[in-house]
């Protein structure tokens, strides 16, 4: 089908077997055009940036970038192409993530090929879709409990720098970090800032 109402589409996903499959199903729907395929985060984003593709359908986690780094980057690059994130394993803080990134739909890949064709298309005419269990998660995991200065503190602290080089990079006293560091372990009750940063991170605060 041509014309104004085929659907160009871009898939990127670093499981061979799972793109392939997922084109071939796709390619039974007669108002959907898989134009190209990307198997990591940086291919998938010159792809679209060359492609120029309608709706680009992301895996959540790719090598290089993830698909919501890709959505943010496409974001501005190509705001015509609406993206769409699949991911087996979805989390809270992803949730919150790629929907701060412009993401239109949050799906799981346990989604049937016809349900996802459906999204593809209800993407394209400017809709929103997140999968409502995944909504839920994001739901319960709540308000963040940490100051700003906390949650940016745990996010410098989550590569495992030490106090020295985030006191640095912060401006701020050693000292001083340590304190705000401390504040969001015992508000989290986590074992040690790292674990803190990975609790924060998995419920969306950072």
């Amino acid at each position: 089908m041509t014309g104004a109402r085929e659907i160009r589409v871009l898939l990127a996903d670093d499981e061979h077997l799972i793109r392939g499959a997922l084109a071939a199903l796709l390619a039974l729907e007669d108002d959907l055009t898989v134009v190209a395929e990307a198997a990591s985060g940086p291919e998938a984003l010159a792809t679209a940036l060359a492609q120029r593709p309608d709706v680009a359908v992301l895996d959540l986690q790719m090598p290089g970038e993830d698909g919501v780094a890709v959505a943010d980057a496409l974001r501005t690059r190509l705001p015509g192409c609406a993206t769409m994130i699949v991911t087996s394993h979805g989390r809270p803080g992803d949730l919150k993530r790629a929907l701060a990134a412009g993401v239109r739909a949050f799906v799981p890949k346990t989604l049937s090929a016809q349900r996802l064709a459906e999204i593809i298309r209800s993407v394209r005419a400017g809709n929103r879709y997140v999968d409502p269990d995944l909504a839920a998660d994001a739901i319960s995991a709540g308000d963040s409990p940490l100051t700003p200065r906390e949650a940016e503190l745990l996010d410098l602290a989550e590569t495992g720098a030490p106090i020295a080089e985030i006191a640095a990079r912060a401006a701020l006293a050693p000292g001083t970090v340590r304190n705000y560091l401390s504040a969001a372990v015992a508000k989290l009750g986590a074992e040690n800032r790292h674990a803190a940063a990975r609790i924060a991170r998995e419920r969306g605060w950072l």
